[in-house]
């Protein structure tokens, strides 16, 4: 085993957790294993549990094969196109073979590009800079900031949080009619892959078709939908997709556009730099093309190479992490829709029709705080889920009311059967008992059990 990942299984298991149990996990897994699996978090109870990682919505643990790869790159890395050393070559070398991986991940045709961003947000922000000036952009208010915000404000169409999907369709198709009878624009319609606050998925082809229908581009944010379902740009017939590293098991600070070569090729660099320019004379600067001309500067090799190995891992186990998820997902759903006062947010579908989704639940529980909620699951039962508005304030208003939170449990690779069934056990708990310690809220801050004993802090990791 690797020096790095010999320091992990050193570090990630404390004593008092029982030793068979990653032998177990290891021994009964179908799916990719992560470096968090079998890590011991302390409770309040004074007993060491295996961390249930319910936050994969935020953050997704590395892929055990994704941190064999990102340190393979470590030990020989070097800079990308600007060197004819070794490590340089290789490293070059690598970083074009992720581009054509996550190409092959997303079902990319020709006349495309695949552009190494610093996440989701980065990447819709390069596609707002290479819009036509005078195209539109048709967005749902139900989006996450980052599909949200980057577009020019005078020609974006914000629309209503639709009921289901055909609305969402209908909405679609209804605001492009409008537009298109009186202009001939160029327009972009910004499609949720699967929603950030309840994992639905959206009518992805249906609504790419509307836009085509009427002359229209879509780009899809696949951030919360990339690290659990197939993605397929051709199939569904969009023009971009963007998402993230860090959802999909591979470190912070890499992100992908890919699509359409036209609009990249057209608009001047994101970052005028080094590596985006070709020639540069007293008076003029002749661009790079492809998508070199939006990557200026030293790229995040490391990071692109790991998204890919992501990637590749992620598609030839599609299935097995389809089956898997479905079946967590279905012990946290069908668990918490039973529980009184426990009330589950939904967009496009309902308790009584819901529909397909990845595996997130957003939740609240009558008379408590979601950031009680969540703090009670972390420091009572090893597990950790998020509260809040989730960056999707819009939505969070419509659903929820102005200003009120909630909270969510989003699954992975990393959850299992047992932290499903802990958490709908928790949240029973706290239906029928309440807290099993007291808690006290301090402005700004949140809140915290009163006389916590148990040491948290852990030594530097450099």
């Amino acid at each position: 085993m690797s020096s790095v990942l010999s320091t992990l299984a050193a570090t990630r298991q404390p004593k008092s957790l029982p030793a068979s149990l990653s032998a177990v996990r290891t021994s009964a897994r179908a799916t990719p294993a992560t470096v968090s699996d079998g890590v011991g978090v302390p409770t309040l109870h004074h007993t060491v549990v295996e961390f249930a990682n319910l936050d994969h919505g935020a953050t997704a643990p590395a892929l055990v094969g994704v941190a064999e790869a990102a340190e393979r790159i470590l030990r020989t890395y070097g800079s990308v196109h600007r060197g004819a050393g070794y490590a340089s070559r290789l490293t070059t070398g690598w970083f074009e073979e992720a581009r054509s991986e996550v190409a092959h991940f997303v079902g990319l045709g020709e006349d495309s590009h695949v552009v190494f961003t610093r996440n989701t947000t980065d990447a819709l922000a390069l596609l707002a800079h290479v819009l036509p000036d005078n195209a539109q952009v048709f967005v749902f208010e139900s989006v996450h900031h980052a599909a949200l915000l980057p577009w020019p404000a005078e020609r974006t169409t914000r629309l209503s949080v639709p009921s289901s999907p055909e609305a969402a369709i209908a909405t679609v198709d209804a605001a492009l009619s409008r537009f298109r009878a009186t202009s001939d624009a160029p327009a972009l319609v910004v499609i949720t892959g699967a929603c950030n606050v309840t994992g639905e998925i959206w009518p992805i082809g249906e609504l790419a078709a509307v836009a085509r229908s009427h002359g229209a581009r879509s780009v899809v944010d696949a951030a919360q939908l990339a690290p659990h379902r197939v993605i397929d740009i051709d199939a569904w017939g969009v023009d971009y997709v963007a998402f993230s590293g860090h959802k999909m098991y591979a470190p912070y600070g890499a992100g992908v556009l890919a699509g359409r070569a036209d609009w990249l090729d057209a608009a001047d660099p994101y970052l005028p730099a080094g590596g985006a320019s070709k020639r540069v004379t007293t008076d003029d600067v002749e661009w790079s093309e492809g998508p070199a001309r939006h990557e200026g500067g030293t790229p995040n090799a490391v990071g692109a190479i790991a998204l890919a190995a992501a990637a590749a891992k992620l598609r030839a186990h599609s299935h097995a992490i389809e089956n898997h998820e479905h079946r967590v997902h279905g012990i946290i759903r069908d668990g918490l829709s039973a529980l009184p006062g426990v009330k589950i947010l939904h967009v496009l579908g309902s308790d009584d029709e819901p529909v397909d989704g990845v595996g997130v639940t957003t939740f609240t529980v009558d008379g408590y705080d979601p950031t009680l909620v969540a703090q009670v699951l972390a420091d009572e039962h090893g597990i950790a889920v998020r509260d809040g508005r989730f960056c999707a304030h819009l939505l969070c208003d419509e659903r929820l009311g102005k200003g009120a939170t909630a909270v969510r449990a989003s699954i992975g690779l990393a959850t299992t059967v047992e932290h499903a069934h802990r958490l709908v056990a928790a949240v029973r708990s706290l239906v029928e008992r309440g807290p099993a310690f007291e808690y006290v809220h301090t402005p700004g801050i949140g809140w915290a059990p009163v006389g916590d004993e148990r040491d948290l802090s852990e030594p530097r990791p450099w």
